[in-house]
Parts: C-alpha cells; structure tokens; sequence
C-alpha cells in the first residue's frame, strides 16, 4: 500500500485559546458556522466545506494557560483545547497546517501537558501486519522517543514503549486472526468496550485498533508547529504501509554507534526520501547525535582530517604561489637596475679611456 492511500485522523491538544474560540476561527476558515455541541467533553464543532466536523473538545490532562503580554498565565478550564480532525486523507494535512497556524495566530499555545496523537486507519491490518507494526515500533522506539525528544514523565505515563510481556507472546505464538491478537493485548478477557482502559497509554496503542479501528501513535509532542505536525503525520503513513506491505518484521532493537546516520537510513526506507520530505526529515533527524553522510563516526573523522589537509595544502600553494611572484618581480627589478648601471659606467670618460688602453 501507498503511504498516501491511508486515511488518518489527528489529535492535536492546546491550550492558550478557548475551545468556542478555537471552533470559530476553524469555522471562519472553512467559511461555514460552528456550533456548541455538548457532550461529556463539552464540544464545540465547526464544519468544512465537505461537511466534516473538526471538534474542539475537552482534556483533562490538558494544563489550561493563556497569554497575558508576554507572560503565560492560569486560564479557566475552558482553555482545555483539543482539537479533532474527522477522517482525512493525505491532501487533508495542508488543511490542518494552516487551521494550526491560524489557531497559533489566535494565541494556541502548547504547553508541556500538551500532545499530539495520530491515527491510521486499522481496517487494512490483520493479526500478521499488527505483529509487524509492533515490531517496528519495538525495534525503533528508543531512536524515536530521542528524536522526537519524548520527556521520560511521559514515557512512563503518557505513551509507554511496547509492553515486554504483549511482544513476547505475540512473537511467540504469532496469532492468525485479530481475536487472539485481542486476547494477548488484553491478556485475558476483552476490555475494548472502555474507552479509557489502561492498555491504551502506550507509544503504539492497539487498544484504538479494538475500540475505534485505528492504529493509534501516541508519542508526540504537543506543539504549534505546522511543519512538526505534517512530520509527525507522514512518519505514522510511512511506518503503516512499510506494517503492511512487509512479510515480517524484527522485533530486535536497533543498536548504533551514529544515531542520526541509521535513523535517516530507516526513514529512506520507509520512504521518506527526496525532495518531497526534506522538510520531514530535517524536524525528525534534528535531535538525534552523529553524521548524516557517514554510517561509522571513524569515516566522519577521517573524512574531516582529508578535508583540513586538503585545506592547508590549497592555502600553502596559495602562499607559495604569491611568494614565487614576488621574486619573480624583484628579479626582474634587479636585472633592469644592473642594466642601467652598465649602460652609464659605459657612457662615463673613465669607462672609455679604460677601453682606449
């Protein structure tokens, strides 16, 4: 499958600006209306042209703050913003860039409360391509925590690395149908019908896949950033189609002496390459230690050392070459001013009388 053919959604929490507020700049966007919905979470929705609902609601874990001057300040628990995409597709993610940055305009913020989650549509997965993805995330996850530069408050609460005890027996007993890959996530009897069951709180959550039919990435940080966010977005895409398109997948974990060379390799696998996701690349490679263009940091430094020696053997020929004009010019000066003084001890009555003997 084509990264581009999936369909995702995305969670993007906020504060800074009230979830009223944020429907009615989504709405003025769209050029519709935003309404108050309600609900538990206290929705408020505005309507694209194609009459999807981009919904405003309430988090608890969302730590409400809002702009005063150049201080942040407390808000009211209306600050609670997170902001839920409907079903999108990948022409979708300029849509929600520039809804970012209008929101951004408006005084969203993000702060360390805040983050993000993506989801993929879970429909074309079955128990031997779940196996796969986790995997991935398992093999991958220390590399991307780093990247994404995860805080460890979060890893232990928000979005854990993939359970020890689920990628053993999923590994080991390899299920053939989405019932027994249920039956090891859950360790037991099904809990999907709870929405806020505790599985859910992991990088890779498949408690979404039983729940809602989504592959959930967890891992992100909240942040304003319309470039951040389409990375985030196009990694997700990229790790599911390489899910179902693979055969297999190793669990084993990615061991590495240069960070950023393996991490960059690994993204132009999931094809993440050229032009197109340049900009991807350079927000998920950024944090990570090592050289792009060198696998072992012993070529990098050899590399280095070439380069300097190539340097000052340029900038040597470079003073040579000066200083061989230099006597060039001066020899020339000498022979003209030997020259003359021939031609006058020539022209003197002591010189022709001495030739007259």
């Amino acid at each position: 499958m084509d990264m581009k053919q999936q369909r995702f959604g995305i969670e993007i929490e906020l504060t800074g600006i009230a979830r009223k507020r944020g429907a009615e700049i989504a709405a003025a966007y769209f050029g519709t209306q935003s309404y108050y919905e309600g609900t538990y979470y206290d929705t408020y929705v505005a309507l694209d042209s194609q009459g999807r609902e981009w919904k405003f609601m309430s988090d608890a874990s969302i730590k409400p703050e809002r702009k005063e001057g150049k201080s942040r300040v407390a808000a009211s628990d209306s600050y609670k913003t997170e902001m839920v995409s409907p079903i999108c597709r990948y022409e979708d993610i300029e849509t929600i860039q520039e809804l970012v940055r209008k929101l951004r305009e408006a005084g969203a913020l993000a702060n360390s409360s805040c983050g993000i989650h993506v989801h993929i549509d879970a429909s074309p997965f079955d128990a031997r391509t779940l196996r796969n993805i986790t995997n991935i995330m398992a093999a991958k996850e220390d590399l991307i925590y780093k990247a994404l530069q995860v805080s460890v408050a979060r890893q232990n609460r928000w979005c854990k690395p993939v359970e020890e005890r689920f990628l053993e027996e999923l590994n080991q007993k390899k299920p053939g149908t989405l019932e027994e890959v249920r039956h090891i996530w859950y360790n037991g009897a099904s809990r999907q019908r709870d929405h806020y069951d505790e599985s859910r709180y992991h990088c890779l959550n498949l408690h979404s896949v039983f729940q809602k039919g989504t592959v959930e990435f967890r891992l992100f940080n909240g942040t304003t950033h319309a470039g951040k966010i389409k990375a985030y977005i196009q990694l997700c895409l990229a790790i599911g189609a390489q899910a179902l398109n693979q055969t297999s997948a190793s669990r084993r974990k990615t061991q590495t002496t240069n960070e950023k060379y393996t991490f960059r390799t690994w993204l132009l696998r999931l094809g993440l390459n050229g032009d197109e996701f340049k900009t991807a690349r350079l927000h998920l490679l950024k944090h990570l230690d090592g050289c792009i263009a060198w696998k072992d940091p012993a070529q990098a430094e050899a590399q280095k050392e070439r380069l300097r020696l190539k340097r000052e053997k340029e900038q040597q020929m470079r003073t040579f070459g000066s200083e061989s004009d230099n006597e060039s010019e001066i020899r020339e000066q000498v022979i003209q001013e030997e020259n003359m003084h021939i031609e006058a001890e020539a022209q003197s009555p002591v010189f022709s009388m001495m030739t007259g003997m």
